[in-house]
């Protein structure tokens, strides 16, 4: 693509956007009462009571109590939620023009993505009940410090084990070595020190552009999504790439999960009160009953729900102060204000949403703001 042929608002694009964020806010509604309901059921109808009942009468192990318990619970809640799955992860998006996947495809990823859920989750589950068997005052402690190391090890094996389950990575090659020397030079500047600068392909999913800085320490690499390589001039994947190192700069991992631990800690404490006074009301067999996991599940959920506004006005703070740093770094307001643009038409993106959906929802600046001050910096 030409390095100066700038991308502007598509108005067809936005009001296309716009229905379709708006949809996808109706489903996931749909999907939170659904899940709510769920968990509220599965408590006042005793089937959860019955199938720690059921588990328990021929199995003394409390480790596969957890794991039976653990895995009929979730493949319910699998099934449940099936229908709605494939019409927001398959039907939807192909409706809209932002999906390129097969239904094969899609099967494939969604048996994939559960095998994993059940590994990386069955692992956590037994590591929640073995403390609360054995720490029964001070579990949510130990759970919150254990959540925090389980965080920093998978992100830091993700793009050698997980995202290649799902993506093929390939160096970029000679067709782009200038770009892949600027990004290198922009990693440097930032301090940062990666393992190379890949592509993926994401486009045989999507339509949607994406890159990013994947991994933590020694694993840290660059990726570019192939689309992004064909429809993005090199400028604007400078500016897009600086952005994510804006965050390297300003340490946003560690303080994002920092943040995100304290958070944490005040839904564990939350869900052991919660669990103490439950297991005398509800006749419970004390907190480490299997039983009560659908209520810990409630609990868990609402205090993610409510304190949802503070983590995305945080997380928008921080998104401001890496744009900021893009524009610092490259001196390319123009490329960057055109990247945004750019992102808001392929991806289908609302740029001006309402402000309720800003403070409720966005983890990002809304775009307009974005492009605006990216306009503001260019000469």
């Amino acid at each position: 693509m030409t390095e100066n042929q700038t991308e502007t608002l598509d108005p067809e694009r936005q009001k296309q956007a716009r229905e379709y964020a708006a949809v996808r806010r109706r489903f996931m509604l749909l999907d939170l009462a659904l899940g709510s309901g769920l968990l509220i059921l599965w408590l006042v109808t005793g089937w959860s009571a019955y199938l720690r009942e059921w588990i328990t009468s021929w199995t003394g192990s409390p480790w596969l109590a957890v794991a039976a318990y653990g895995g009929i619970f979730g493949g319910f809640f699998l099934l449940a939620d099936l229908p709605l799955a494939y019409y927001t992860g398959y039907i939807l998006p192909h409706r809209y023009g932002q999906s390129n996947q097969t239904l094969k495809g899609w099967i494939t990823d969604l048996i994939k993505s559960t095998a994993l859920a059940a590994v990386l989750g069955g692992l956590l589950l037994e590591v929640l009940y073995y403390l609360l068997r054995t720490a029964p005052d001070t579990w949510w402690i130990w759970t919150g410090a254990v959540v925090v190391l389980f965080s920093a090890v998978l992100a830091n094996l993700a793009p050698v084990l997980i995202f290649p389950l799902f993506y093929d990575f390939e160096p970029l090659g000679e067709e782009h070595e200038e770009l892949e020397r600027a990004l290198l030079s922009l990693a440097e500047q930032a301090g940062t020190e990666v393992r190379g600068v890949y592509k993926f392909d994401i486009s045989r999913r999507t339509k949607s552009a994406n890159a990013g800085l994947t991994g933590l320490g020694s694993s840290q690499r660059i990726i570019v999504g192939d689309n992004m390589l064909e429809e993005f001039t090199d400028q604007e994947i400078e500016t897009v790439l600086a952005h994510e190192l804006g965050h390297q700069v300003h340490h946003d991992i560690l303080l994002g999960m920092a943040f995100q631990s304290v958070l944490n800690f005040g839904g564990l404490y939350l869900a052991s009160l919660v669990l103490r006074w439950a297991a005398a009301a509800f006749n419970f067999q004390g907190v480490a009953d299997l039983a009560a996991l659908p209520l810990f599940g409630l609990v868990m959920g609402a205090f993610g729900l409510v304190t949802m506004p503070l983590s995305n006005t945080y997380s928008r703070w921080r998104e401001r102060m890496a744009d900021r740093y893009a524009l610092q770094a490259t001196g390319k307001g123009e490329a960057y204000a055109s990247a945004l643009t750019r992102l808001a038409n392929q991806n289908l993106a609302e740029v001006d949403p309402d402000r309720w959906v800003k403070w409720l929802l966005l983890s990002h600046p809304p775009l307009k703001d974005r492009i605006a001050l990216a306009e503001s910096r260019t000469p």
